[in-house]
């Protein structure tokens, strides 16, 4: 019957590991009784998914033996590992001279569009510019710079106890990273917690960025444990703030410029940004239609006493950039000057 219940478990899948919970070592010691199945869940450290995980299996296994009357599943933390060498530090972003959260209080402002774009713009007014991609739930860095079937190589540890390091990968005059390198398009990154704030810290900490003059940060949307964790473990030159002019993505400003001001936060917010501030067919020129609203993120940076770095239009080209992996700030148009001009007052 402990072969027949193992086969039940293999079932269950850790849905960060990839693999069942059987075969990456989890359960251990089974053993049936007159009533009962006893056996350990045994997690290397604090894991945010072994309470759902403990549920399945006694689902699972209430469903295969409804003639048991408990089936009890006793979790056990911290199994014995090997010890962990080259903890994680600041040590790779020593070369780096300024670190700027790119932030937003709401998803789909267009927020890695205008750092894709700034980081481009920067390197070429000269600057060594280096991209984080943090927003590890929705990494969309590898589409908009056309680096999709890229693979980071990594640096064997100059000495023992040391970490491996990423090398990031360079186009544009860019060094990229993202974590939608290590996973295929249509992977689900199913991520919480702990695990989403870790993989966070080895896409910055964990890459030999070398000697930067600015490292931009693309953080997920909103005000999150995964930006707060950031905050708290990496030193930051300022934040900087992407928004629409609609009311409700303005209203989400304040909550995101509120949490970088806060007393245990302390990060200079750098400026705003307002996205598609405006559409101007290609065929009228002269005309612009505010389809979210006029100047509202103008207003907004005004009332929280805020520069206003900029207001990027609604130019198809922004967006055709970003599918085919060719930022418009590569190029001499208007929707070019708009990221050069925000580069100007950064």
């Amino acid at each position: 019957m402990e072969q027949q219940i193992l086969g039940i478990l293999r079932g269950i899948v850790h849905p960060a590991l990839e693999q069942d919970i059987v075969s990456a070592g989890i359960v251990e010691d089974v053993r049936v009784d007159s009533d009962k199945i006893r056996f350990r869940l045994v997690w290397p450290g604090p894991d945010p998914l072994s309470a759902s995980i403990k549920k399945s299996c006694e689902e699972a296994l209430a469903k295969a033996f409804p003639d048991k009357k408990a089936v009890i599943v006793d979790l056990v933390r911290q199994r014995k590992t090997k010890k962990t060498v080259g903890e994680l530090d600041d040590k790779q972003l020593q070369g780096v001279s300024k670190i700027i959260a790119v932030a937003s209080g709401k998803g789909g402002v267009g927020k890695s569009t205008v750092a894709v774009n700034l980081a481009v713009a920067l390197a070429r007014k000269g600057y060594r510019v280096g991209l984080a991609d943090a927003d590890i739930y929705g990494p969309s860095v590898p589409k908009m710079t056309g680096t999709e079937e890229a693979v980071p190589e990594m640096e064997p540890a100059a000495e023992e106890g040391g970490v491996d390091l990423l090398l990031p990968i360079e186009k544009y005059g860019v060094k990229w990273m993202s974590i939608g390198y290590f996973a295929t398009p249509e992977q689900a990154l199913i991520w919480r917690g702990p695990m989403a704030c870790n993989a966070l810290k080895q896409m910055i900490l964990q890459v030999k960025w070398g000697e930067l003059d600015y490292l931009l940060i693309d953080l997920p949307p909103g005000t999150g444990d995964i930006a707060i964790s950031l905050v708290h473990d990496i030193t930051l030159s300022g934040a900087l703030i992407v928004t629409t002019p609609g009311d409700v993505a303005l209203a989400d400003v304040v909550r995101g410029t509120n949490m970088f001001r806060h007393k245990d936060v302390n990060v200079p917010v750098a400026g705003l940004v307002e996205n598609m501030a405006w559409f101007t067919p290609a065929e009228l020129p002269d005309h612009k239609y505010y389809i979210f609203g006029k100047d509202g993120g103008a207003r907004m940076a005004a009332e929280a006493g805020i520069p206003l770095l900029g207001q990027v239009p609604l130019y198809i080209s922004v967006r055709e950039g970003g599918d085919t992996g060719a930022p418009v700030a590569l190029g001499d148009g208007p929707d070019a000057k708009a990221f050069l001009d925000i580069c100007d007052r950064l």
